[in-house]
């Protein structure tokens, strides 16, 4: 065999890393982990697409890095860094919902109380029709308002938290910029 018309391949040991992500963040986690030395691993087959919507809505991202990489220890502290941003974000992303949802809810079961209590008053023995009235207004009020308190609480909750969102992000792209003057 000619061994001058091969090239002699150098060896490289790769550490892997898999991420569960949303689809909407697939690239800005990439681009970022490209930063701490991570690129993407193409030689994973690819799964079979899955019937289910939630795992539609959600990828792996499989990646890939040099076990010699330069600077390990620093880069991962700076990616340990960035994960814990991006959870936070998830977390505050959340946030803009959550309390909405929960006064919301709460509006809805107390109009359902009245309901209840209406329903009561009219299926007795006499029926109570002035009471079923007066219950009644309540309860359609507590089950058509819960829609519009949910609004108005997730536009001051994304008032309050947007600001929040952006300096995590910028600090992200600080943290990113770090590890990839590391690397380079």
């Amino acid at each position: 065999m000619d061994n001058a018309g091969r090239q002699q391949r150098k060896f490289v040991g790769y550490e892997y890393k898999e991420v569960l992500t949303e689809n909407s963040r697939f690239s800005f986690l990439l681009d970022g982990y490209e930063n701490f030395g991570w690129e993407l691993d193409e030689n994973q087959p690819e799964s079979g697409e899955s019937r289910n919507p939630v795992s539609q809505q959600r990828k792996v991202l499989r990646l890939k890095r040099n076990r010699k990489i330069v600077n390990k220890m620093e880069l991962t502290r700076l990616e340990r860094n960035f994960e814990a941003c991006v959870n936070e974000i998830d977390k505050l992303e959340k946030e803009k919902t959550s309390v909405a949802t929960v006064y919301a809810l709460v509006l809805g079961i107390i109009g359902t109380a009245f309901m209840a209590g209406s329903t009561f008053a009219v299926t007795a023995q006499p029926p109570n029709y002035i009471l079923c009235i007066i219950l009644a207004v309540p309860g359609f009020l507590g089950w058509i308002f819960p829609y519009f308190l949910y609004k108005k609480v997730v536009g001051k909750q994304t008032e309050r938290v947007t600001p929040l969102i952006e300096e995590k992000y910028d600090e992200i792209y600080e943290i990113c910029e770090k590890g990839n003057k590391l690397l380079y």
